[in-house]
């Protein structure tokens, strides 16, 4: 009894087969078939090769909320080189908020030659090279992204040259942490000292044929340090043609959390609007010589995500290529076969001709084919 319950359950499971086996000797093969089967396979494994590079591929991911820290402290990452000596300059923060003056004993005034070497300034052109076509190609930075690693680095190389020259510039470079407020961080004449009201600068003792405020930002960023990273202002170098001229950069800075599978960093895009103009108190043209950097917190946070196609997708997708491959040229197959035998048998019809009528003596015609007689001898 219980073989017989097992035979009619195979024999129901055979009858929802969605997959019949057909006899070899039911099947026919042809050369237009071999032909079709071909180019299917090739482009079968066409299309898996590109389906393959898509699935190592990875895309940025881009994700926007409302940036609720505002009780964190904001790093700024700085190296500029300022084409005046190290004992006339001075550089500081002045926060908008609480009005006072930020410490800035985390700078280094190093004595430098403001002339790059070869190698500096083949360096030099390729970072600026880089930042137009950043401008141009706004799909590059997430290159940019995913190329990030903490042991790569975009700062200056080191001079390869024994220069004797003496230096005549002043770098700047550092580092040093803000309120996430609004403020301005500027370089100008004089060192400066605290004030109750605000902040000043000893400019006084200065001779004015020494200002000189052309320079060249290296590096400038905004949070936490990321070698590889390029800003917009890197490689920056504006040369002054004046004594008293002004150099002023507005600057809207977004806090960036960026999630990659080489680095994570919580730290900050900015974009950049560049003005300089020459001090003329007689033209109306007021203000102090030097470098401004005038920088405001966007209200928004972008984390960008480094993501990567799951491999449940990437099958179905595959199923796909080759399903839908198979389903499409046995169809067309079929349909140029259909219409191939159409044609042929058209032709063929159209090779027999009709064959005339043999009139008789009451009218009437005969219009059978004539009956072949065998003349035995």
């Amino acid at each position: 009894m219980r073989r017989l319950n097992r035979k009619k359950t195979l024999s129901l499971v055979k009858e929802l087969d969605a997959f019949p086996k057909v006899p070899d000797s039911y099947v026919e093969t042809s050369a237009s078939g071999g032909t079709v089967s071909l180019i299917a396979f090739t482009t079968m494994a066409l299309l898996t090769i590109m389906e393959f590079s898509v699935y190592q591929d990875t895309w940025m991911k881009y994700e926007y909320e409302v940036d609720k820290d505002f009780s964190s402290k904001l790093r700024i990452n700085i190296d500029i080189t300022v084409a005046m000596k190290c004992q006339y300059i001075g550089a500081d923060v002045l926060d908008l908020a609480e009005t006072m003056v930020a410490s800035a004993d985390g700078l280094v005034y190093e004595p430098a030659i403001f002339d790059l070497s070869p190698q500096q300034k083949e360096w030099q052109r390729m970072l600026q090279l880089i930042q137009s076509r950043l401008q141009e190609e706004h799909s590059l930075q997430d290159v940019i992204f995913k190329s990030a690693f903490k042991s790569a680095s975009t700062a200056l190389p080191p001079r390869e040259d024994d220069s004797s020259q003496p230096a005549d510039a002043c770098r700047i470079r550092g580092h040093l942490y803000v309120n996430k407020v609004a403020g301005n961080f500027h370089i100008t004449v004089g060192k400066a000292i605290p004030h109750p009201r605000g902040h000043a600068h000893l400019a006084a003792l200065v001779n004015h044929d020494s200002y000189n405020f052309s320079h060249r930002i290296d590096h400038l960023s905004f949070g936490e340090l990321v070698p590889g990273i390029i800003n917009p202002l890197d490689g920056t170098e504006k040369i002054a043609f004046d004594h008293n001229q002004m150099f002023q950069y507005f600057i809207t800075i977004v806090p960036t959390k960026l999630h990659t599978y080489k680095i994570s960093a919580d730290t900050h895009q900015f974009s950049v609007t560049e003005r300089e103009r020459v001090i003329n108190h007689a033209a109306g043209s007021h203000g102090v010589s030097g470098i401004f950097m005038k920088y405001d917190l966007s209200s928004l946070m972008v984390t960008v995500t480094e993501e990567h196609m799951p491999f449940w997708q990437f099958f179905v997708r595959l199923c796909g290529i080759v399903g839908g491959i198979f389903s499409t040229t046995g169809m067309l197959h079929g349909i140029g076969k259909f219409i191939v035998e159409i044609i042929y048998c058209r032709f063929r019809l159209g090779a027999y001709k009709p064959v005339s009528s043999v009139p008789f003596e009451d009218g009437h015609t005969d219009n059978h084919l004539p009956l072949l007689e065998n003349n035995t001898h």
